[in-house]
């Protein structure tokens, strides 16, 4: 048997198959058939058919290339069956009988005889050149049954028909004089005359559906006339009434597709005839086309029928009247020349309604009803067309323009309307906000996109757009005034919050290393998905960067898109670390800007407009420069080393502001910003070799800042520029007084360690007797507000000069003592001692509570437009004058003269015991220690140094509690033994405990430094900053302020780790770990409960509530120990005070907490497992069960864990509240009463158990057996009815007599509740009644 061909054999072993095959001579499994050709005739009928009638490959003749792809020859056209061509006819004959050449044509020319036809002369046109010949509608709709005839050939057709018909049917002839031997038409024929019917104004000027179509052309037209001429007839001799009710039985009878056919097909040969009529009219078609009324057929609109008996309608008043001359106006189409009338009248607003927001080219929000003129160009749209404005629709349509001018207007528009949107100029005009609205329809990739246009106009609009959009102009005025300030160079990124934390391993890692990291999850994320949580990120991941670097690179733009650049380019630097980062890391984008803005060398420029900034020193490239450095340590290190700013400094601070050869302004903000840039550098402890390089021009411009300080008015950029001179001589002397950097193990202060200062004590030294007269002359200005406020800067700077030249002083180991001790003294006594005895410092001190956002909510400012992806400060509409960052705000000055005293006071003890440094009075101790603890939950990151001082130094202070030697702890046993708890079961006072806990303080302080304390690197770089380390200062951009550093409910943070680690270790914890934690925190809360409530204030009643709870679930004994026991029965106590009760809300969403039920839930499982039938935690399992409480809790007690009511043997004399808590109201839940008395009858509620809630279920069942609402629906009355006749046939006769006998809860009785001796009467009658119903039906179901 011969085998089948396999995958992967070659053509050899077929060949080979092949030939044992054939060889076999075996039959073939099919039968090759070839069939014949379509023609029906055998090609191959001559050919001999081969030997074996079988297909056989053969290889051996075969090319050994394929062929070539040649296109194959043309196949010959084959007659069709149905005309076969006769076989003698002579195919030469044939074709020269069809030929069509021109030359068979013009042999076979034959003139017309044209004697018998009449001339007519041509009409007169009036105008030079001859009407466009249009091929008409009429003559497309014929083309397809016109059989091959062209577009001409049918055209010149319908002229030769109309010549022979001579004047159209309804034409004016022209009233000219005839030529001489003219033959003239004085009346014509009725045949040729339009009809009209009597007392219509409806002409009839020939047939217009009948056409005659499908006859022979000799009939056709003279037929349609015929059947015109009888409809006339037959019109003329009927009433208006008539041919009314006949056209509404037609209209009832047609289809309506059909009718729309005749009316549109009506309309159309008006339109002709009104054409052809208008090139005979004098005048020819430069006449005036006036039209009063159209043409009607009998098939017009319903609307139009009753022309005859109405008055006609108004025409359609154009301002400019459409000539036929003009190109494409041969057929005037009304509707779309709408647009073209005047416009309607502006609509008067009468409701309240909201309406669409239209904004002038300015920018301006423009009133709904405001009617202003055309000429102003606000009028170009299609909606509302009478309204004056551009919405933001439109404008995002025009910006798609294929137009740049208009391309560029919408953006500037758009720009116009930002601004003022961030300067809140719209308020509440508007229902929602601009910013958000644009930012979610795209306006940010729509600006990028526009950045990547190719004209300059566009570009420099959108750039425009985009500084808008980015840059708040406030913000960056109040951050350069807020420079020189008590820690003024440092601020927070204006970067969204971040929703995913970071873990605590994280917190340990430098800032540096936390920027270069990115999880994939953000470099995967699309733009769009970034810019709606931050746009700054959103715009960096588009490649916003190189193409900004484009611009100013290879297109030169103007001074204005300059500056709007590195306006944009300072913003992304603000947002944080890594935008910084990547902005200095941008190719060739640092270097273009250092290169053309911050040139070494440049030509003078005057004062006025320049032309372009470019090879000229810029104010604002040097700020950018500086608010990079303020970024990080490594960047300002960059900047110095590798783009050769030491030149460049050198070059802008060793000349005065009015020698640099710029314009005053332009010459005293570059100043300025270089002062900022180096003192930013200066921070870090770089930039020290400068120093020794302009000593003598430091040194000349202090001898010059009295005599600038002497001018009248004081110029605000100067004093910028000197505050900006002082706070860098500020940073170098604190350069020059810290110590060389040690070799340190730990991971998280090496990393911040640094090479020591360039700058040493010895240069700095001088400075302090040339800055003190400064500051002495300022001060004078004191009691003159308008010129203390013009020099503000400057007396702030001098202050904390001199404070950080003590600093330095006093830790230099080569000075004496004594005598910067002498000379803090001799600065206390002349300067800063009549400085604070002074009226005016007092007055300083007065409208310091009118600038406070807590003292003074006016002073915030308002809520303007901030989208939560776009973060900036507000201040784009300006501060208030009187806020801490006004022109009006002693804010500034106080914090630095304190930040000075303070120093002074921390190196010189002895200055403590001089008037106004004393020590503070024991009366104010409480007012001081009330102070730190509310500032210890308001410090945002950056703080931690602040927050670990204030937990070392002064909440944990015994001074700070006055009440410890006052009589505190008497008071707190008195009150408690006149609180309704005097009778409970003899227990430690909470005088006892107070007395202990201020024994303790120590201790507790230890417990919470342990817990509380900020992450160790934190901590050291908010430590360097506060001392004046520079060597270890990593960055001048503090933390993201998320929230404070410590949570309002702080005093129970130890307690809440205590209970997680619980909850992850299930091994348990140590027991002494554990009781001391919970002792001292539980201690501590006492205190703040008893001495200092209004620290505690923002923590809820539930909140504390579930922080007490938390002391049981942490371990299974430690609520046995005896001092635990007591410390929480004293804060159960507090707790359940009358004017703290009431407050207590269980339904409310506590903070750190998901959910109260489920944590109850937890508590009662804990309760049920390890409790023992302890009181004090059946205290705290009853005091959720109050009845104004949610149902959940009574349900999951009686309903999931009936067992725990065995052990909740708390007394009635101990209950911590009045048993009405828990009675009243009634209950109304059917499924708990149901629950109540199931535990009841079965038993599972005893009172001996638990007669707490005995006399609970008790008194809300009988409430229920007895009410009669009549509302009640059937389910409660068949549910009370049952409920009732089983109390009834109870054989419990003592739970019957409570369930039938209840009266009143006394939690003075052993039962807790008084009982009726003899039913009330209704009560009796009702029972009574239904006992007789048992009696006679038995009883029901429930």
């Amino acid at each position: 048997m011969l085998s089948r061909p396999k995958p992967g054999e070659s053509e050899v072993d077929l060949l080979h198959f092949q030939s044992q095959f054939l060889a076999a001579g075996a039959a073939p499994a099919v039968q090759l058939v070839k069939k014949g050709n379509r023609g029906g005739g055998d090609a191959n009928s001559d050919r001999p058919p081969l030997q074996d009638h079988r297909d056989v490959v053969m290889l051996d003749n075969l090319p050994d290339l394929p062929p070539a792809l040649v296109p194959s020859p043309p196949k010959r056209a084959r007659p069709s069956p149905g005309h076969c061509l006769p076989e003698d006819e002579d195919p030469e004959e044939r074709l020269r009988r069809h030929d069509q050449h021109i030359t068979a044509v013009l042999t076979k020319i034959i003139e017309r005889d044209t004697s018998s036809v009449a001339v007519n002369l041509p009409v007169p046109s009036g105008v030079a050149f001859p009407a466009v010949f249009l091929r008409s509608r009429d003559t497309q709709g014929k083309s397809a049954t016109s059989g091959k005839r062209s577009i001409f050939a049918q055209e010149i057709a319908a002229r030769r028909i109309a010549e022979a018909k001579g004047p159209s049917v309804g034409e004016v002839v022209p009233n000219v004089g005839p030529p001489e031997g003219a033959v003239t038409c004085e009346t014509p024929t009725p045949r040729n005359q339009g009809c009209q019917l009597p007392g219509s104004s409806h002409s009839f000027q020939g047939p217009n559906l009948v056409t005659g179509k499908g006859l022979r052309d000799q009939e056709a037209e003279q037929e349609a006339q015929t059947i015109h001429e009888e409809n006339i007839a037959r019109l003329q001799a009927m009433a208006p009434e008539e041919i009314l009710q006949e056209q509404q039985r037609l209209l009832a009878q047609l289809d309506p597709s059909l009718v729309a056919f005749l009316r549109s097909h009506s309309h159309t040969q008006e339109q002709t005839g009104e054409t052809a009529s208008e090139e005979q009219r004098p005048g020819g078609p430069s006449a005036n086309v006036t039209k009063e009324e159209p043409l009607m057929s009998a098939f017009a609109s319903e609307p139009r029928k009753r022309d005859k008996l109405e008055p006609e309608a108004p025409a359609l008043a154009l301002p400019v009247t459409p000539q036929k001359e003009w190109l494409h106006m041969d057929t005037v189409e009304l509707e779309k020349l709408h647009w073209t009338q005047d416009l309607p009248p502006v609509r008067r607003q009468q409701t309240q309604e909201r309406m669409q927001a239209r904004f002038s080219l300015q920018g301006e929000l423009l009133a709904p009803d405001v009617d202003l003129p055309t000429h102003l160009g606000l009028h170009h749209h299609g909606e509302e067309a009478e309204r004056a404005g551009y919405s933001l629709q439109e404008l995002f349509h025009l910006t798609r323009s294929q137009v740049s001018q208009q391309r560029a207007l919408a953006l500037h528009v758009l720009a116009q309307v930002i601004s003022r949107a961030q300067a809140g100029e719209f308020g509440d005009r508007l229902a929602g906000s601009v910013l958000s609205l644009l930012l979610d329809a795209g306006f940010l990739f729509l600006l990028r996109f526009s950045l990547d246009d190719r004209v300059d106009g566009v570009i420099a609009t959108a750039i425009r757009a985009l500084r808008a959009l980015l840059v708040a102009p406030g913000d960056e005025e109040l951050l350069d005034s807020t420079f020189s300030w008590y820690h003024g160079a440092l601020t927070f990124p204006l970067m969204p919050s971040q929703e995913d934390k970071e873990d605590e391993d994280e917190d340990e890692e430098c800032p540096a290393g936390k920027a270069k990291r990115k999880s994939p999850e953000e470099e995967s994320r699309p733009p769009p998905d970034l810019a709606r949580h931050d746009v700054i990120k959103g715009l960096l991941a588009t490649s916003l960067l190189p193409r900004l670097r484009y611009v100013l690179e290879v297109t030169y733009p103007g001074p204005a898109v300059v500056l709007d650049i590195l306006a944009v380019l300072i913003r992304l630097a603000r947002h944080s670390l890594e935008s910084a980062t990547r902005v200095l890391e941008c190719p060739r984008l640092i270097e273009t800007i250092v290169r053309e803005f911050l040139p070494t060398s440049w030509s003078p420029v005057g004062a006025g407009p320049t032309p372009s900034l470019y090879k000229v020193p810029c104010a604002t490239a040097m700020k950018l420069l500086r608010v990079l450095a303020s970024a990080g340590r490594n960047i300002a290190a960059r900047l110095l080393s590798s783009f050769d700013l030491r030149s460049r400094l050198c070059r802008i601070i060793a000349e005065a502001p009015q020698e640099l050869a710029l314009p005053p302004e332009e010459a005293e903000m570059l100043s300025t910003e270089a002062l900022r840039l180096w003192a930013v550098a200066a921070s870090y402890g770089q930039g020290g070799y400068l120093y020794r390089e302009l000593y003598p021009v430091l040194m000349r411009a202090l001898q010059v800042v009295p005599r600038e300080l002497s001018t009248h008015p004081p110029q605000p950029l100067s004093m910028q520029r000197i505050a900006s001179l002082l706070t860098l001589l500020t940073q170098l002397t604190l350069a020059a007084g810290s110590t060389p950097a040690e070799t340190i193990s730990d991971s998280a202060e090496a990393s911040l360690s640094a090479t020591p200062s360039l700058v040493t004590w010895t240069q700095v030294s001088g400075l302090q007797p040339l800055v003190e007269p400064c500051l002495r002359q300022t001060l004078k200005l004191l009691s003159r507000p308008e010129m203390w406020r013009a020099v503000g800067p400057v007396p702030v700077a001098c202050l904390l000069f001199l404070g950080a030249y003590y600093q330095a002083w006093s830790q230099q180991p080569s000075s004496c003592p004594e005598d910067w001790l002498q000379d803090m003294q001799r600065l206390s006594e002349e300067l800063l001692l009549p400085l604070l005895s002074q009226p005016t410092l007092g007055s300083l001190w007065d409208s310091l509570r009118h600038c406070s956002l807590l003292c003074n909510p006016l002073s915030c400012v308002p809520a303007l437009e901030a989208p939560p992806s776009l973060v900036s400060l507000g201040c784009s509409g300006g501060c208030p004058r009187l806020s801490l960052a006004g022109s009006a705000s002693p804010f500034p000055f106080l914090t630095a003269l304190l930040s000075l005293l303070n120093t002074l006071a921390q190196i010189h003890k002895g200055l403590c015991g001089q008037a106004a440094l004393q020590p503070l009075p024991a009366t104010h101790a409480a007012l001081y220690h009330g102070m730190a603890l509310a500032l210890l939950s308001r410090l945002l990151p950056g703080s931690e140094y602040l927050t670990h001082e204030l937990l070392l130094s002064c909440v944990f202070r015994l001074e700070f509690l006055p009440e410890r030697t006052s009589g505190g702890p008497e008071a707190a046993d008195f009150s408690d033994q006149l609180s309704l708890g005097s009778s409970r079961v003899p227990r430690c006072g909470q005088g006892t405990l107070l007395a202990q806990a201020c024994q303790d303080l120590p201790s507790i302080r230890n417990c919470y430094l342990t817990h509380c304390s900020p992450a160790r690197a934190s901590l050291l770089a908010s430590q360097a900053l506060h001392r004046g380390e520079l060597q270890r200062v990593p960055t001048l951009l503090l933390p993201m302020p998320t929230e404070p550093l410590l949570p309002t409910d702080w005093p129970f943070l130890p307690l809440i780790r205590l209970y997680h680690r619980a909850s992850d270790t299930p091994s348990g914890l140590s027991p002494t770990d554990t009781m001391g934690t919970a002792m001292r925190v539980l201690q501590w809360v006492l205190v703040l409960e008893s001495w200092r409530p209004q620290a505690l204030w923002a923590v809820p009643p539930a909140a504390r509530l579930a922080r007490l709870m938390c002391v049981f679930l942490v371990d299974s004994e430690l609520f046995r120990e005896s001092p635990v026991q007591h410390l929480v029965a004293a804060l159960l106590a507090q707790l359940c005070q009358p004017q703290v009760l009431p407050n207590l809300n269980l339904d409310c969403r506590l903070p750190g907490l998901t959910s109260f039920p489920d944590l109850y839930a937890n508590f009662l499982d804990h309760f049920e497992a390890v409790s023992f039938g302890d009181h004090l935690f059946g205290a705290l399992v009853l005091l959720p069960l109050q009845r104004r409480f949610s149902v959940t809790l009574r349900l999951a007690l009686f309903g999931e864990h009936v067992g725990a009511l065995r052990a909740l043997s708390l007394p009635l004399t101990q209950l911590p509240v009045s048993l009405e808590c828990y009675t009243v109201p009634p209950e109304d839940n059917l499924a708990l009463l149901q629950l109540y008395f199931r535990t009841l009858v079965t038993g599972a509620l005893r009172p001996r158990w638990c007669p707490v809630l005995y006399a609970v279920a008790v008194a809300h069942v009988n409430s229920f057996i007895f009410s009669q609402d009549p509302q009640s629906s059937d389910e409660v009355k068949a549910a009370r009815r049952s409920m009732l006749q089983k109390t009834w046939l109870l054989a419990d006769e003592g739970l019957r007599q409570h369930l039938l006998h209840y009266k009143l809860p006394n939690s003075t009785l052993p039962e807790g509740f008084e009982l009726y001796s003899q039913l009330p009467p209704l009560r009796q009658h009702y029972l009574q009644r239904l006992t007789s119903t048992v009696l006679q039906n038995g009883v029901s179901e429930t």
